[in-house]
C-alpha cells in the first residue's frame, strides 16, 4: 500500500535514528524524499538504504541554525523532485552536561537550543509554506518532546525549546490551514535511538521501562510511522495537534508502583 504516492518529502535530522527510520518507511510508501542531515556520509547512507528498497531519495547536507542553508535545502527539494508536500523538522536536543538546572544552566547554551530547535522549526516552515500553498496543500510535521510537557531537574533549556515548538506548531496550523495546510507534532518519549544507546547505561535504560504503561521502550520505527500517517492523506482532517508517543508514561500517576501493590493477590 503506497500511502504517500507522489508526495515529495524532507526529513531533516535524517541520517539516524527517528529521522532515518522516517526517511525508509517514507521512502516505502512511495514518498519521495529529500534526506537532510548536518553529516553528508549519515545522509548518504540513509539516501542509499532508502533507494535499495525500491524508493527514491536525496541526500542533502544541511545547517539547520542558518536561514540561507535550510531556504537552499528547500530550494533543492523543488528542484529535483518539483514540489513540496511533507516537511519534518526533526532536529534538535540539547548538550545535557551544560543545559542544567536554572541556576547552573550555560546561558551560551540556553540560545543553541533556541536556535537548534525553535528557530529551525521557524525556519523550516517558512520556506516549505510557500512551496506548499502553490502545490494545493501539505502537512509540516515538527518533533516537540515529553520534555516540553512536563518539569525536570535538569536540562530546562531542552523542555522550554520544545514547549515553544508545540505552540508553533498550532500558531501555523491556524494561520495556513486555509490554504489546506496541516501542521502536526510529534512528542517522542524514551526512545531506542542510537543516541541514547551509546550514552546510557544498560542499568539506566531498563531502569527507564519502569516509567512506561507498556512493558518496552520504544523504537525508533514507532515515531517513524507516526510520521507517516501526519504526512499521509489518512491524518486530512487532523491539524495543530500533539501527538504524544511515550509508551504511555505521562499517562501514568506517580502514585501507580506503590498503588499496585495495593491490589489482591488473587
Amino acid at each position: 500500500m503506497n500511502r504517500l504516492t507522489d508526495k515529495v518529502a524532507i526529513i531533516t535530522g535524517a541520517g539516524s535514528g527517528i529521522g532515518r527510520s522516517a526517511a525508509e518507511l517514507m521512502g516505502a510508501q512511495g514518498a519521495r524524499v529529500v534526506v537532510a542531515d548536518h553529516d553528508t556520509a549519515s545522509a548518504e547512507d540513509t539516501a542509499r538504504a532508502v533507494e535499495e528498497a525500491g524508493g527514491q531519495a536525496l541526500p542533502y547536507t544541511v545547517d539547520v541554525m542558518d536561514d540561507t542553508s535550510v531556504g537552499d535545502m528547500v530550494e533543492a527539494a523543488v528542484r529535483a523532485f518539483g514540489r513540496l508536500d511533507v516537511l519534518c523538522n526533526h532536529v534538535g536536543g540539547t548538550n545535557p552536561r551544560k543545559d542544567l538546572d536554572l541556576l547552573r544552566l550555560d546561558m551560551d547554551e540556553f540560545g543553541r537550543a533556541v536556535d537548534l530547535n525553535v528557530r529551525s522549526t521557524l525556519t523550516g516552515s517558512r520556506h516549505a509554506v510557500p512551496h506548499m500553498i502553490q502545490a494545493g496543500g501539505g502537512s509540516i510535521i515538527n518533533t516537540a518532546s515529553v520534555a516540553g510537557l512536563v518539569g525536570d531537574v535538569l536540562q530546562i533549556s531542552y523542555g522550554a525549546a520544545k514547549a515553544a515548538v508545540v505552540n508553533i506548531t498550532q500558531s501555523i496550523a491556524v494561520q495556513y490551514g486555509p490554504q489546506g495546510i496541516r501542521c502536526n507534532a510529534v512528542a517522542p518519549g524514551t526512545i531506542m535511538t542510537p543516541a541514547l544507546l551509546n550514552n546510557l547505561p544498560a542499568e539506566v535504560i531498563e531502569a527507564l521501562k519502569g516509567y512506561n504503561s507498556l512493558p518496552y521502550l520504544g523504537a525508533p520505527k514507532d515515531i517513524g510511522h507516526t510520521m507517516v500517517f501526519l504526512a499521509s492523506d489518512e491524518s486530512r482532517y487532523l491539524t495543530g495537534q500533539l501527538l504524544v508517543v511515550d509508551g504511555g508514561m505521562t499517562s501514568r500517576s506517580p502514585a501507580v508502583p506503590g498503588r499496585r501493590a495495593m491490589l489482591p493477590t488473587e
